[in-house]
C-alpha cells in the first residue's frame, strides 16, 4: 500500500512536456537567413537581382550626381577684354543680387532719353560673346547693359537655370533705373535659352519693361535640365533623368512653387513680344512655339535658320542683329514721345 502511495505520488510531480508553439516569424527569419548565406538556387537568384539593383542604382545616382554638378557649375569662360579700350566708351556697374553677392555689368551710353536694353546671354556663355550686338544697338541711340548670370564668365556660384537668374535681371534693371542719364521707365529685353528664360519671366513681372526678345526659350528649368541630360547622351540610363531631377529639386526647393512660363503670361499682354524659334534646335523651337501660342496680344514669331547668338558666324549675325534692331526701333523707341504701333500677330 506504500509503494503504491509512492508510485502514485511520483506520477503526480513528473513535469509535463507541453508541446512549443508554432514561431510565426520563422519563415521569414528562415528566409532573412538564406538571403545572407544563400544555398537554394530561389534564394541565390534573389539575392543576385537585388545586389545588381543596389549596385545599378548606386551608380546611376553617382553618375547623375556628378552631372548635375557639371549643369549647374559649367567650366567658366572669361572675357579677356578691357572695357576701358573698347570702343563705345562702356561704364563698369557694380550692383547686389540677392543673397549678397555682388555682379559687375559693363553699361553702353546712348541718348539720355533713350530707354536700356538688357542682354542676357545664354547658357554656357558670358557677356563678352554679345559685344557685337550691343555695338549694332548702340550705334541706333540706345543704351546698352550686359552682364554674367551666376556660374558664367566673371560671376561665381551656380546656375539654377533660370530661377535665380530671373532675380539677378531684376536687380540689374534697378541698378540701371537708379541712374540718371537714362529713361528709367523704358526697358527692352534681349535672351537666348538660359538669358530668354529669364527675360521673358521678368517681363511678366515687371512693368518698366516694354518689349523683349527671346530666342530658344523653355517653360522650366526642369524642361532645360531634362535637355542638358539628355544632349550628354546619357538620358536614356536607368533612373538617370528621375535622380537628376530629385537632386535638382533639393538644390533649387527655394522655388518648388514657382510656376511654368506658361502659366505666368497673362501680364506680358500689352508688351512688345517678339519669339526667335530656331531651325537647328527642334526641341527649343518648339517650346518657343508654344509659350508664342500661350502668350497674349502683341506678339510676334520669326523662324531662323540658327539660334544662340554666341555661336553664330560673322556672315549670320548680320541679318540677326538688323532683325533685332528693327523689333527695337519699331516696339521701343529711342524717343519717349514717338509712338508704339500696333502691330497684329503673324508668324514669319
Amino acid at each position: 500500500m506504500l509503494d503504491f502511495a509512492r508510485a502514485a505520488s511520483w506520477r503526480l510531480y513528473q513535469p509535463v512536456k507541453v508541446p512549443a508553439a508554432p514561431n510565426p516569424f520563422s519563415p521569414g527569419m528562415d528566409f532573412l537567413s538564406e538571403l545572407r548565406s544563400p544555398k537554394k538556387w530561389y534564394a541565390k537568384l534573389v539575392a543576385a537581382f537585388l545586389s545588381i539593383a543596389f549596385f545599378a542604382f548606386l551608380a546611376s545616382a553617382t553618375i547623375s550626381g556628378y552631372l548635375l554638378y557639371r549643369i549647374v557649375s559649367p567650366p567658366l569662360t572669361r572675357s579677356d577684354i578691357n572695357p576701358q579700350t573698347f570702343p563705345g566708351r562702356p561704364e563698369v556697374v557694380s550692383f547686389t543680387v540677392p543673397g549678397g553677392d555682388t555682379r559687375e555689368g559693363w553699361f553702353f551710353p546712348g541718348l539720355t532719353t533713350a530707354p536700356t536694353i538688357i542682354l542676357c546671354h545664354g547658357y554656357t556663355s558670358q557677356r563678352g560673346e554679345l559685344l557685337t550686338l550691343v555695338s549694332t544697338l548702340q550705334d541706333h541711340q540706345y543704351n546698352v547693359f550686359l552682364f554674367d548670370f551666376a556660374a558664367h564668365g566673371s560671376s561665381r556660384g551656380y546656375s539654377t537655370l533660370g530661377y535665380r537668374e530671373t532675380a539677378e535681371l531684376r536687380a540689374a534693371i534697378d541698378a540701371i533705373a537708379a541712374r540718371t542719364d537714362v529713361d528709367t521707365t523704358r526697358f527692352g529685353l534681349w535672351g537666348t535659352n538660359l538669358g530668354a528664360y529669364a527675360a521673358l519671366a521678368e517681363a511678366a513681372s515687371d512693368p518698366r519693361v516694354h518689349a523683349v526678345v527671346v530666342d530658344s526659350v523653355y517653360d522650366s528649368p526642369p524642361h532645360m535640365l531634362r535637355l542638358l541630360i539628355d544632349r550628354t547622351g546619357l538620358g536614356d540610363l536607368p533612373l538617370m533623368q528621375r535622380t537628376g531631377r530629385w537632386g535638382f529639386r533639393a538644390l533649387t526647393r527655394a522655388y518648388r512653387n514657382q510656376l511654368p512660363l506658361s502659366a505666368r503670361l497673362a501680364p506680358l499682354a500689352g508688351v512688345q513680344k517678339l519669339f526667335l524659334m530656331a531651325s537647328d534646335d527642334p526641341i527649343l523651337g518648339e517650346s518657343t512655339r508654344a509659350l508664342f501660342l500661350a502668350s497674349p496680344e502683341p506678339r510676334e514669331l520669326a523662324l531662323i535658320p540658327r539660334g544662340n547668338y554666341a555661336n553664330m558666324l560673322d556672315k549670320e549675325k548680320r541679318p540677326y542683329e538688323n532683325r533685332i534692331v528693327s523689333f527695337f526701333l519699331h516696339s521701343l523707341p529711342t524717343s519717349p514721345s514717338a509712338p508704339v504701333p500696333t502691330t497684329p500677330s503673324r508668324r514669319r
